[in-house]
């Protein structure tokens, strides 16, 4: 009895981490939209004024393709997990926290380009951009890697490569980020821009792995399986 009681709370289903994490990523999505914004004008001036928030334009685009990409990931991810324990429901948070913080650079951003779309404070919020989106790849890099380690959470079935593959897209991830930092620094924060916004495209084709897959099910091996995961009961 004292074995399986500690069990409990050694392990735990998806449900709630599931449901925690699409609450943040659907408040991220929407704090990003609070850049968008009616401008002050004056009579007759508001296509004028309209045009000139595109840098708001980009970056809501730039920063919800990521994370609508980041949620489809997430949900691709969860699909192959049939039991969490404290290491994962960490690395789990890991993701939300980055995911949470990206409005914040995308501000920054759009305010800088639509001061001086080539100064040195475009420049700079640029190169935090990079930052903050190396690091929500870097997130994914140590839930990868705790999935490694402990393959038992995982629902059998679940493609050998599938692992393999998203460590790798992670580690690409973290690489074209810091360079867009030091290409936004140093060139242009329109170079940087538009490496922001060819990434997530990447990431939606290669959501899957980098060649045919079968995509995991909720009623694959252990999921499809009576009863509860291993460490529930």
């Amino acid at each position: 009895m004292t074995d399986s009681r500690g069990r409990r709370f050694t392990h735990s289903d998806t449900t709630r981490a599931e449901a925690f994490s699409d609450g943040v990523f659907a408040i991220a999505v929407t704090i990003l939209v609070l850049e968008l914004s009616d401008p002050p004008h004056r009579p007759g001036g508001l296509a004028h004024a309209l045009l000139e928030q595109w840098p708001a334009y980009l970056g809501y685009l730039a920063s919800f393709s990521y994370v609508a990409v980041i949620w489809l990931n997430h949900h691709q991810a969860f699909a192959r997990v049939r039991s969490m324990d404290r290491g994962l429901q960490v690395a789990n948070l890991l993701v939300l926290f980055t995911t949470a913080a990206l409005p914040f650079p995308t501000a920054v951003v759009s305010d800088a380009l639509r001061e001086d779309a080539n100064g040195p404070d475009a420049r700079t919020a640029a190169a935090l951009y990079s930052c903050v989106a190396a690091a929500m790849c870097l997130s994914w890099v140590a839930l990868y890697h705790h999935l490694r380690r402990r393959s038992e959470l995982l629902a059998q079935g679940v493609e050998p490569s599938y692992l393999r593959h998203g460590t790798l897209r992670s580690w690409i991830g973290v690489g074209a980020y810091a360079v867009a930092g030091v290409l936004g620094t140093v060139v242009s924060p329109l170079v940087a821009l538009g490496i922001f916004l060819a990434l997530p495209a990447f990431y939606l084709v290669t959501s899957e792995g980098f060649g045919p897959s079968r995509p995991a099910h909720r009623g694959d091996g252990w999921l499809g399986r009576a009863g509860p995961p291993p460490g529930s009961t």
